[in-house]
């Protein structure tokens, strides 16, 4: 049986590509302990589609 535990999977997308008009998405998926990290996460990754870091906040 599976462990329950506080540890999820968020989707992180950019936050600047979605401005650009350009097609296609950035998006990371990483793991966060939901208990002490309750709000959504926002982090700075590499966009390969704009070549420079970026803003990426997590979805869903």
């Amino acid at each position: 049986m599976a462990k329950k535990g506080n540890r999820i999977q968020v989707i992180m997308e950019c936050t600047e590509h979605k401005t650009t008009g350009l097609p296609g998405t950035s998006r990371y998926i990483t793991t966060k302990n939901r208990k002490n990290t309750p709000d959504r996460l926002e982090m700075k990754k590499y966009n390969p589609i704009l070549k420079k870091m970026t803003v990426h906040k997590e979805i869903k």
